[in-house]
């Protein structure tokens, strides 16, 4: 594959249908929505779901999710304090950012920094080819609500308790929404 030269622009357009691209952890999760009823998805949760899928293929990747870490690592430090290209690699700054790209897909993909407190002397930034903004639908969205019963209980009934194992809760999703995504 040849090695890219120039700044390419590109545009992905999403349709959702009866799902929540991205719920609002400060909204109840509702579907995002600017104030003129138009849906996003933000860059964060794009970039999630391209890192989830890079993992589903195999490919290493730096920034994790608690719920999809697959190496046993609980931070990003001690992630990169566990790896050994990079770990070799500390005393140079920009053999540090080669060791990173080679190692971690997301990192060369998206680029990092790798901020340290004193223990290395310096921080280090990688800066990725690939910029992705926030997605908005090209019009309105309707988000609608339905409740929901879990038949499951979360904890253990104690005993001589009697509770009932339902729960009620609410699930909001976009009946439908074409949102259109840009990046560089």
């Amino acid at each position: 594959m040849a090695v890219l030269q120039n700044k390419i622009d590109f545009a992905l357009v999403i349709a959702v249908n009866h799902a929540n691209p991205n719920g609002d952890p400060l909204n109840g999760n509702r579907p995002r929505e600017t104030y003129e009823g138009l849906g996003e998805i933000s860059d964060v949760c794009l970039k999630r779901k391209i890192r989830n899928r890079m993992m589903d293929l195999g490919q290493n990747v730096f920034v994790q999710s608690d719920d999809r870490c697959n190496d046993g690592f609980k931070s990003l430090k001690d992630r990169a304090d566990g790896c050994p290209a990079v770990k070799k690699a500390e005393k140079d700054k920009d053999a540090y950012a080669k060791a990173a790209c080679e190692t971690w897909l997301d990192v060369r993909t998206f680029g990092q920094v790798f901020a340290f407190k004193d223990t290395k002397g310096f921080s280090c930034g990688v800066r990725g080819p690939v910029s992705i903004h926030q997605a908005s639908s090209i019009s309105p969205v309707e988000v609608e609500s339905i409740q929901i019963t879990k038949s499951v209980n979360g904890e253990k009934k104690e005993k001589g308790e009697n509770r009932a194992s339902d729960t009620m809760g609410m699930k909001h999703f976009v009946r439908f929404g074409l949102y259109e995504i840009k990046g560089s």
